[in-house]
C-alpha cells in the first residue's frame, strides 16, 4: 500500500505528519518504508537525523546502476526505513519524477506500507507516483480566522488537492494539524469537510511546541515525547488512518 501526503501550503506539518505516521504504523508491526517525495526542497531525513548520508533517492534516481535498497535506512528509535533525499543542489539538478514513481512502484512490494512525503502546492515531483498510489492524505494547518474564512480555505486548497486524488483514483482523507481553535470550532471545520467536501477527517493534532524539538534531534515525537499532546493526538489519528486504509469498523 501507498500512501501520499500532501498539503497546499507550507509549514503546514506534512513532513511531520509523515515521520509519525510512518512511526504508528511500524510501532505497530508494519514493514514500513518513508520516501522523500520532495525533491526539490527535501527534508524527511531532518525528521530521522539523517540528512548526512551517502545514497538518498537522488542518487537512486540519477544513477540506475544504484541499488534502491542502498538507499533506504532503518531509524534506530523508530523501526521506520527511510529513503531520504539531497539537500545538495547539484543533486537536485535534472531529477526526473518519473522516475520516483519507478522507485515507488519497486519498494511497494517489498514493503507493507509506503509513505511518500509531497512538495507543497501542487505535487509536480510526485504526480507520477499518484499512478502506483492507494491513499492521498491531505494535511491541513488551521489558522485563527472565522469559520467562513476556513470555507474559502477548503474551496481554493482541499478541494483541489482532492480532485487530484480523485482523478487517479485515490481514496482521500484530510488531517487537521496545529490546531489552536475551540472543539466548537474544529467540529464546524470537520462537518464542512466532511459533509461539503466528502472527505473523512483522521484527526485533529493540536499544536504543541514539543514537535520541533522533535524535530531538532531527529526523533519522531510519537517517541521522542510520547506522553505530550501531540503524540497522543498522533497515536489516535494513526487508529483512525488504520482503519480506514484497511476499511475496519469505526
Amino acid at each position: 500500500m501507498t500512501v501520499i501526503i500532501v498539503t497546499g501550503r507550507g509549514g503546514a506539518g506534512k513532513t511531520t505528519m509523515t515521520s509519525n505516521l510512518s512511526t504508528y504504523f511500524a510501532q505497530k508491526g508494519y514493514g514500513v518504508l518513508a520516501i522523500d517525495g520532495d525533491l526539490y526542497l527535501p527534508n524527511l531525513g531532518f525528521h530521522f537525523a539523517l540528512e548526512n548520508v551517502k545514497y538518498t533517492v537522488h542518487s537512486v534516481i540519477k544513477d540506475p546502476n544504484i541499488d534502491p535498497e542502498w538507499a533506504i535506512y532503518k531509524h534506530p528509535q523508530t523501526g521506520v526505513y527511510v529513503m531520504p533525499g539531497s539537500a545538495n543542489l547539484q543533486d537536485v539538478l535534472g531529477i526526473s519524477a518519473k522516475r520516483l514513481r519507478d522507485i515507488v512502484e519497486q519498494m511497494k512490494y517489498k514493503f507493507g506500507l509506503v509513505f511518500v512525503d509531497s512538495p507543497t502546492g501542487i505535487p509536480f515531483d510526485t504526480l507520477p507516483t499518484f499512478e502506483v498510489a492507494d491513499y492521498q492524505l491531505i494535511i491541513v494547518e488551521i489558522e485563527r480566522s472565522p469559520i467562513y474564512s476556513f470555507e474559502v480555505m477548503v474551496e481554493n486548497e482541499v478541494e483541489k488537492l482532492k480532485a487530484l486524488g480523485d482523478e487517479y483514483g485515490l481514496k482521500v482523507g484530510v488531517i487537521l494539524n496545529k490546531v489552536r481553535e475551540s472543539q466548537d470550532v474544529v467540529n464546524k471545520i470537520i462537518d464542512v469537510l466532511e459533509t461539503e467536501v466528502g472527505v473523512s477527517v483522521l484527526g485533529a493534532i493540536p499544536f504543541d511546541e514539543s514537535v520541533p524539538e522533535s524535530v531538532n534531534v531527529g526523533i519522531p515525537i510519537l517517541v521522542y515525547k510520547p506522553k505530550s499532546d501531540a503524540a497522543i493526538s498522533l497515536k489516535e489519528s494513526g487508529e483512525l488512518v488504520r482503519e480506514w486504509m484497511f476499511e475496519e469498523v469505526r
